[in-house]
């Protein structure tokens, strides 16, 4: 099958969506194609932090300076993705007391704001925090859940007359006459081949953006930089707390939901597709955590996992092999980004390609790719992206605490609730009602899904509970027919979706097995294997890996 399109953009990502939603509103015919599921790769595993700029105010001021001007526009155009919940930066005893005068003058010069405030009321707002912390400071952070905010993209690429097509991984790039002429893709769930022809195409691939630009004969050197967090079973902070210092390993502690994300590392690795969480890093980033928060040890560890960033400096070499000793080198890449036009640097027309940057500034990226797509097209067409919020329902700040608040106030004056609110995951309120939508809506039989979506399986229990049920539902909708993708056997994808979705929840938890979370581990591997025998249950497919006698 063939289709025809304007522009083609690679990588479902938030730069990617970013892009695709801004070429849409430029009123091109647009088309995205993604690998996975929206928020599958980097954008879907990072800490949560809309940043100030504050990090990079001293060593890269250019990347601080776009932070705080697109923190304000996301403030007005996705508030729904965005938790206002202000950020600090503290000096603690553990940091240089002189670093503190040079960042404020260099937050000055770049437009964050910044306020000094008495050591008793950052104590007072944040008790958990450090007590002989000697300055603080507050800046405008603020948490983001890049899922809300790779969903409302994707919406709001459909309703400018864009599509998104996911699961659909590109194969390579059509190269005719010295140009790139579009794409060929492959759906991962049916196996199908589509191929995509298009005038322009931009690479959005993130720490995969090099792999593209090959097939297509251009050398894209991208260093893939991994950082790896954790989640605390509590959210020890309301506000977003940042050591005052050189960015260093597990420096910001971040309020994202009902819990907080201490990170992150920075380890250059070979393969984006292929990285463990090391012990060490989850030593480190306990050690760390003491440093804000005193007997931070002593609250549990609920998951950790890792996201590749995508770092790129023109014309930098090949990071040499080894543990993590000459890694530290790489938080000296900055952390701009840049819009590589292939016509002029390799030779190879009508391909761009959008690498570094960060989550915050990825609607400055789209801008400046469109424009880069409108002058290679020779037509002039204004960004709106900046001005148009994603949707007319996005109006206010996300509310921790919404949920609840919702569950609390459903059902009749007796206090029942109505038929599909039964609550599916008690850890993070989903109901039956709304795991039905997802379904109906992804039309995708992949229960990982429903924890980008829905954040499904992703509180205190990790999914011993929740994972169940939600298959139970899934099996109801696809007897009901409620899905356009044909299943040949829908017990055995039933049964593998389950597995898989598992072992994605054990892949996090391993790194952090010991106190609390071994205890939960034995009773939900009790009901695994012995209760409803799951692990010997008929499959379509072996997932890679799930907890059984041996790996357990």
């Amino acid at each position: 099958m063939t289709l025809g399109t304007e522009i083609l953009i690679i990588g479902g990502g938030a730069t990617g969506l970013g892009v695709a939603r801004d070429c849409a509103l430029r009123g091109f015919k647009t088309i995205l194609v993604e690998k996975g599921d929206l928020a599958h790769g980097t954008s879907g595993r990072y800490h949560g932090l809309l940043h100030s700029g504050g990090r990079y105010a001293v060593r890269d001021r250019a990347s601080a300076r776009d932070c705080i001007v697109e923190n304000r526009i996301l403030r007005r155009t996705f508030p729904d993705a965005i938790e206002d919940t202000g950020g600090l930066f503290v000096v603690t005893p553990n940091d240089p007391p002189e670093y503190a005068n040079p960042w404020l003058a260099a937050c000055a010069e770049v437009g964050i704001p910044v306020e000094e405030i008495p050591i008793a009321l950052a104590l007072k707002e944040e008790p958990l925090l450090n007590p002989k912390i000697s300055r603080a400071f507050r800046v405008p952070d603020a948490a983001c859940d890049s899922f809300d905010l790779l969903h409302a993209l994707a919406a709001s690429v459909r309703e400018a007359g864009g599509e998104v097509y996911l699961r659909h991984r590109v194969e390579s790039l059509i190269v005719e006459g010295g140009r790139v002429c579009g794409a060929v893709t492959r759906n991962v769930a049916t196996d199908e081949r589509l191929t995509l022809r298009a005038e322009m195409v931009v690479n959005c691939a993130g720490a995969w953006a090099g792999q593209i630009a090959a097939t297509a004969g251009c050398e894209l050197r991208v260093t893939p930089g991994k950082g790896t967090m954790i989640a605390m079973n509590s959210r020890l902070v309301n506000t977003v707390v940042n050591r005052c210092h050189p960015p260093d390993d597990g420096d910001i502690l971040v309020p994202v939901g009902t819990v907080s994300v201490i990170g992150t590392t920075e380890v250059v690795v070979e393969n984006p597709d292929q990285y463990a969480i090391e012990a060490w890093e989850v030593e480190k980033l306990l050690a760390e955590g003491e440093v804000l928060v005193p007997r931070f040890r002593e609250f549990r560890a609920l998951r950790a996992w890792a996201g590749v960033r995508p770092l790129f400096e023109e014309g930098r070499g090949k990071k040499e092999e080894g543990s993590h000793e000459g890694d530290e080198n790489s938080r000296l890449i900055s952390r701009a980004h840049s819009i590589l036009d292939h016509e002029t640097r390799d030779g190879v027309g009508r391909l761009i390609s959008v690498v570094g940057g960060k989550l915050t500034t990825f609607r400055l990226m789209a801008e400046q790719a469109a424009d880069l797509v409108c002058r290679k097209m020779n037509v002039t067409r204004e960004c709106r992206t900046a001005e148009i919020p994603a949707s007319e329902a996005g109006k206010t700040y996300h509310i921790h605490g919404a949920r609840l608040g919702n569950v609390e106030h459903r059902g009749d004056m007796t206090g029942r609730i109505g038929e599909g609110d039964e609550i599916i995951c008690e850890c993070e309120l989903v109901t039956r009602a709304q795991v039905e939508e997802a379904l109906k809506a992804s039309a995708s039989p992949v229960l990982n899904d429903l924890r980008r979506d829905l954040r499904l399986g992703m509180g205190p229990c990790q999914a011993g509970f929740c994972a169940y049920r939600a298959a139970g539902i899934l099996n109801s909708q696809l007897q009901m027919s409620n899905f356009k993708l044909k299943i040949r056997n829908p017990q055995s994808a039933i049964n593998s979706a389950l597995l898989e979705f598992l072992q994605e929840r054990w892949k996090g938890l391993r790194p952090v097995m010991w106190g609390a979370n071994l205890k939960q581990l034995e009773l939900d591997l009790t009901i695994y294997r012995h209760t409803l025998a799951a692990d010997r249950l008929p499959l379509s497919r072996e997932p890679e890996e799930y907890p059984t006698e041996k790996t357990a």
